[in-house]
């Protein structure tokens, strides 16, 4: 015996099929944005990149202290306020996700994982340890620094904090490739062309005391 559906007209079959896979097709859409606009979970890209970046910014700004309260260059302690104002700013705001986010602000995991085959690997200073962040300076370094005076402070200070940016930049540029959630997206943006422009900036400023950059990590 034929089945109500066998029976039916092959233009009404063809229309139940048709609603049918307009239901999936909609199910599909429902999944993909309710997964979209779920909070990032703790092992997510943009869970580890708000801690990690929290860790590389107050690094940054350590080191923008030393120098402004070092220097008597204008311009120079300038770079260095403008540097703590920002990076500090911005630190806020990663540790303000994590707390709308409902997570730590440490994980478990180790530092960097997040960014495991997107471009770390080998980029973090020589004198650093294995899986560092990129351009973190080492705790050696950070001594020299607080030890130096004057011009050769400067110097230093310029070198390290390139560096440093180079890594920054690095990170941020990683997690455009692997998250496309707004408000990280643009933080992360806002990191590449922020630290680009200051690169650039210091550079000038070495050039200007006879000095040139360390050996790029990006290259």
């Amino acid at each position: 015996m034929e089945s109500p559906v066998e029976k039916a007209p092959k233009s009404q079959r063809r229309t139940v099929l048709g609603v049918l896979l307009a239901c999936l097709a909609v199910a599909a859409v429902l999944v993909l944005a309710v997964g979209r606009s779920g909070e990032p979970t703790d092992a997510s890209a943009e869970a580890g990149f708000a801690r990690d970046m929290a860790v590389h910014h107050a690094q940054a700004v350590k080191m923008s202290f030393i120098a402004r309260d070092g220097s008597t260059d204008d311009p120079f302690r300038l770079l260095a306020y403008d540097i703590i104002v920002t990076q500090t700013a911005q630190r806020g705001m990663f540790m303000g996700w994590l707390q709308q986010w409902e997570l730590d602000q440490s994980g478990e995991r180790p530092s960097m994982a997040w960014m495991a085959g997107h471009g770390h690997g080998g980029t973090a200073a020589p004198s650093t340890a294995p899986g560092a962040m990129p351009g973190m300076a080492s705790e050696e370094e950070l001594k020299r620094l607080r030890e130096a005076t004057g011009k050769e402070q400067e110097i230093l200070f310029l070198q390290l904090m390139i560096r440093h940016h180079e890594g920054g930049v690095q990170m941020a540029e990683a997690l455009l490739k692997l998250s496309e959630r707004d408000e990280v997206a643009t933080m992360a943006r806002h990191i590449v062309d922020g630290q680009s422009g200051e690169i650039k900036l210091m550079t000038d400023m070495l050039r200007q005391r006879g000095a040139q950059p360390l050996p790029s990590i990006r290259e």
